[in-house]
């Protein structure tokens, strides 16, 4: 990967790796915000086919080393990109596939405490328009349709917290969505493991996102000698900024490049 891309460039300036520089990488990229563009619900998001085909190939090229990294569980990022099965972290790094042809990993055991789960579903239906996705290990609340109550949810998810007693829970705070899950893991730590893994070991990590939740990779480049860019926001540790979701659709697709247009 060019050494010589710095903070604040504009997308047209991120120059792709030479195809050579392709097999000694690790594509890592998040989903909502970063690759596909953000929707009101989380069911209504679009994957261009031109996504799906720059996927497939850099897939190939990488040597199978490209992953998703997502707040999404592993089984909705299948159906969400089928027919293509790739690695992926889901559930903030719940979950782990290291390759197409694997089974899905839990990495941790962590279930939302029933009790939690049940007064924060009570607590998004006093509110219209709010969204409680269940992955399980976390409950992600959405308010992107209801904007005005994001106060109000921030205090009253915290208190229900501290009224249950449970420790050592987290509530991330990302685009019109607060997040609840057990602070044991995070995709940074995710990453981490990944990394250790073949075909992912010794290959340098480029990693994109967009928002906190992304925070804890960009914390863990610099250990793993990689590479990360922002979306939209400059994040820190960022090595630069794209400007939108379609700027980096446009980037993954010249990093095909000419041995990616030679692939069925």
């Amino acid at each position: 990967m060019p050494t010589d891309i710095m903070t604040r460039l504009s997308p047209r300036q991120f120059r792709p790796p030479e195809p050579d520089d392709l097999t000694n990488i690790a594509l890592l990229l998040d989903i909502d915000g970063t690759i596909l563009d953000t929707a009101i619900t989380p069911g209504s998001v679009v994957v261009p086919g031109s996504l799906r085909s720059s996927l497939r190939k850099l897939h190939a090229i990488c040597g199978g080393a490209l992953a998703l990294v997502s707040g999404r569980l592993i089984r909705d990022l299948d159906v969400l990109f089928a027919p293509l099965r790739l690695p992926a972290i889901g559930g903030h790094g719940a979950e782990m596939r290291l390759s197409c042809n694997e089974e899905m990993l839990t990495r941790h055991g962590a279930v939302i405490d029933g009790t939690l789960r049940i007064l924060v579903v009570a607590l998004a239906k006093t509110h219209p328009g709010v969204i409680v996705e269940d992955k399980g290990a976390s409950l992600a609340v959405h308010y992107r349709q209801a904007p005005r109550v994001e106060q109000s949810l921030r205090t009253r998810i915290s208190a229900i917290i501290a009224d249950v007693g449970i420790q050592d829970l987290e509530v991330m705070h990302g685009k019109a969505v607060f997040e609840v899950k057990p602070a044991i893991f995070n995709k940074g730590e995710a990453v981490r493991e990944l990394m250790k893994s073949p075909p992912f070991a010794h290959r340098k990590p480029v990693f994109v996102g967009d928002d906190t939740t992304d925070e804890s990779v960009f914390n863990v480049l610099p250990m793993l000698g990689g590479i990360g860019y922002s979306v939209e926001r400059s994040i820190p540790g960022a090595n630069g900024t794209f400007e939108s979701p379609e700027d980096v659709r446009g980037w993954l697709a010249d990093l095909c490049g000419r041995e990616g247009n030679n692939l069925p």
